[in-house]
């Protein structure tokens, strides 16, 4: 990334972008910068278009890539994110200073489809140079080589900085920043009390040519490098570390000419030395060599899976996403905590969410996301990894007490919301999310049936749970968190988990608790129309299964409330009727339930149809009407910044959805898989949303917002959906 005629290249953060403060000084300024302690620290965009891991469990790094530039990149877990972002800023010297993010146009390649592993081109939107830069993290240590080649386009000469803002142990706004003379290296050190633990991480950054000049500074002030460059196309500032922690930043120079080629090397540890070994270890390596290492470790992965199936092998389109589920399921694994996948390397919307302290975002451990990533790596082929899931969930995040939540106790045999990697052992309350959802419980016990684990020790665990669901359910906060009732989806779930417990229970000679189970599973089943369905609606036919119902009577004048206001609650309709034949339920062509497919379909609530087909064929829908977690359509702002006309997106994951129930009606379902691979960003990852507006521009129609990209759940609920199509994938339940 560098070189064109004098340039001045700089990697920084999201934080500092905008500001506009005077530098310390006209002339260099050795020692410690004073203007402590910066702004306040910011995550990024939660649409990432490149991340990757080495598949060794010994190298703790993963890395994400946003806006063409380095994002979050988490380390020794993988929630415990350390960059808010790293980028170049390029100079002429005298007429111009360019951020990498904001000045260029990126691309982003795949080298190798079956190798998680990124080329990211940014080219200046100018036309004076062009920026390429690779990723990998190296399989023998705890590091992150980056390797750039800077391209002078018109002749010019540029200096080149690179500019990095961390944010160590999670959090932005307390660390301490440094610069190593001995190894070359501008380090940075943050201390957080971390899931129970006091915890230390440090990081070492160097270049492969050496830095010829350095600064530390305080995130938009005028230590900050990129002020500093800012104001007189220059680095006048040269401190060697910082006054008082605080949200610090630092940048090196990289000498660059008309066409040069470097390596940075981004080490961590839990000390200076063991990140400047990782740093220098990587280098002395070359990034060839590791590059080829992290390639073979990702081919055999990829190998030792089923090959891709028919319904995508011979369309590159449809193959290539399908390799990047199967890759992106395997990289959320923790290294640590095996089976402990996040739900995505994001935090949706980040770029306006503080980063001062650890904000959990999407990685964080779902149940329910778990169940359905596991299920796609059954289908892929995968079961050793669907099986340390299961296991996860019933050793690390099953609940033997009541334990708190956040605003909540989690009483005996349930889960959690949601959990760190680590699972409930030193988690907070507020880790642990609010409230209890019965979906979670019951999914818990079918992936334990669908991967064979049902041993007695197990099993003693099951039998809590299954009793709990019992005794407490149906009615439940369903599976999007948000309302409690009678919802026909966390019902589906708690029956198939009722039937998988009784059938675990039977293989372990308890014969009398199988059948208490099957029991409250048939009643339950028997109650659904009753309770779920109406018969005074107000889309087509007025005979449709609800989103949810709070008291059973779907024809009575209760509401449910949203922030645009309240409705009938027998006018709200989501798909989440279709898991009922999904989880096997309900026979695919039960006429209730096809009868509610056109109305759920034709449902509206002001902003766009439930259902919608764009004009190039893509098939989306959205959560449920009224549903506001996303963008603004005033100014595209994120669902945290609380802005007005708030709608929820399309998510693809229902694509999916709505493919295996066309499939299992035996219609065909290949619209609904190209519409899943059509929604990937850049780097091939399929979002939780896309855009659904043709006359706002915010994004682009189709396209992926700035929620999370990859959503795990919905590269899961991919693989399925394409074994599903050639006849190969996992079933739960059965009439």
């Amino acid at each position: 990334m560098r070189r064109t005629a004098i340039l001045s290249v700089i990697l920084l953060s999201a934080a500092t972008l905008a500001i506009g403060f005077s530098p310390a000084s006209a002339q260099p300024r050795p020692g410690l910068a004073q203007d402590c302690c910066g702004t306040p620290a910011a995550w990024t965009t939660g649409n990432k278009d490149a991340l990757g891991t080495s598949t060794t469990p010994g190298s703790k790094v993963w890395y994400t890539v946003a806006n063409g530039v380095l994002s979050e990149v988490f380390y020794p877990r993988a929630d415990v994110p350390n960059t808010q972002d790293t980028q170049y800023v390029v100079t002429d010297g005298s007429t111009f200073v360019d951020l990498e993010r904001d000045a260029t146009e990126h691309a982003v390649t795949m080298p190798d489809e079956r190798s998680l592993e990124y080329t990211v081109t940014n080219t200046a939107k100018s036309g004076k140079y062009r920026i390429t830069s690779s990723y990998v993290t190296d399989p023998d240590r705890d590091s992150l080589m980056v390797r750039t080649r800077f391209q002078s386009l018109d002749g010019g000469t540029y200096k080149l900085f690179l500019h990095a803002n961390p944010s160590m142990a999670g959090g932005g706004a307390n660390d301490d920043l440094w610069w190593d003379a001995g190894s070359g290296a501008l380090m940075a050190s943050g201390t957080e009390n971390l899931f129970g633990q006091t915890t230390t991480i440090t990081s070492a950054m160097r270049v492969s040519s050496g830095f010829s000049a350095h600064s530390n500074g305080y995130a938009g002030a005028g230590s900050d490098c990129l002020v500093d460059i800012r104001a007189d196309r220059q680095l006048s500032n040269s401190f060697d570390g910082l006054a008082r922690p605080g949200n610090g930043v630092h940048c090196g120079q990289i000498d660059v000419g008309a066409d040069t080629e470097f390596t940075v090397a981004l080490g961590y540890g839990d000390s200076a030395g063991t990140a400047q070994a990782a740093a220098g270890g990587s280098l002395d390596a070359g990034f060839g060599a590791v590059q080829g290492k992290y390639r073979a470790g990702w081919n055999a992965h990829v190998g030792s899976l089923k090959p891709a199936p028919a319904s995508v092998s011979g369309d590159a389109e449809l193959r290539k996403a399908y390799h990047v589920a199967a890759m992106a399921l395997r990289a959320a694994e923790d290294k640590t905590h095996p089976g402990a996948s996040v739900a995505s390397l994001s935090t949706p919307w980040g770029e306006v969410v503080n980063g001062d302290t650890l904000n959990d975002g999407y990685h964080r451990v779902w149940g329910r996301d778990l169940y359905h990533q596991a299920t796609g790596l059954i289908a892929a082929g995968d079961t050793a990894q669907a099986r340390r899931m299961a296991e996860f969930m019933w050793r690390r995040q099953w609940i033997g007490t009541p334990t708190p939540g956040d605003g909540t106790t989690y009483p005996a045999g349930s889960f959690p919301r949601y959990s760190p990697v680590s699972g409930i052992e030193g988690a907070t309350p507020h880790q642990l999310g609010c409230c209890e959802q019965l979906d979670q419980n019951a999914f818990a016990i079918v992936l334990a049936s669908l991967t064979g684990l049902t041993d007695s020790g197990t099993y003693d665990k099951i039998k809590v749970t299954a009793e709990h669901i019992r005794t407490t359910g149906p009615a439940t906060t369903e599976r999007w968190e948000e309302q409690h009732g009678l919802s026909p989806s966390s019902v589906a779930a708690q029956i198939a988990g009722l039937r998988a417990a009784a059938d675990i229970a039977r293989r372990n000679g308890d014969d009398a608790s199988a059948s208490t189970w099957e029991s409250t599973a048939n009643a339950w089943r028997g109650n659904l129309e009753p309770q779920t369905v109406t018969t005074s609606g107000h889309w087509p036919g007025g005979r449709y299964y609800e989103r949810l119902d709070r008291s059973g009577n779907p024809n009575d004048d209760d509401q449910i409330c949203f922030q645009e206001g309240c409705f009938f609650e027998r006018d709200v309709v989501d798909f989440g009727f279709l898991e009922l034949v999904r989880l096997g339920v309900l026979p695919a062509d039960d006429p209730t339930v096809a009868a509610s497919v056109r109305p759920t379909a034709a449902a509206h609530d002001g902003n766009a149809p439930l259902q919608v087909t764009l004009p190039t064929g893509e098939v989306y829908f959205h959560r449920y009407i009224h549903d506001n977690y996303g963008e603004s359509t005033v100014d595209c702002q994120g669902w945290p910044a609380n802005g007005q006309q708030r709608f929820g997106r399309l998510w693809p994951v229902l694509s999916g959805e709505r493919g295996e129930y066309e499939l299992a009606n035996g219609r065909p379902a290949e619209v609904y898989l190209r519409s899943m691979a059509r929604s990937a960003n850049a780097g091939g990852f399929v979002p939780e949303q896309v855009w659904d507006r043709a006359d706002v521009s915010c994004f682009g129609l189709g396209r992926p917002t700035n929620s999370a990209s990859p959503l795990m759940w919905a590269e899961g609920q991919y693989l399925r959906l394409a074994q599903a199509m050639s006849g190969d994938a996992p079933r739960v339940g059965g009439r």
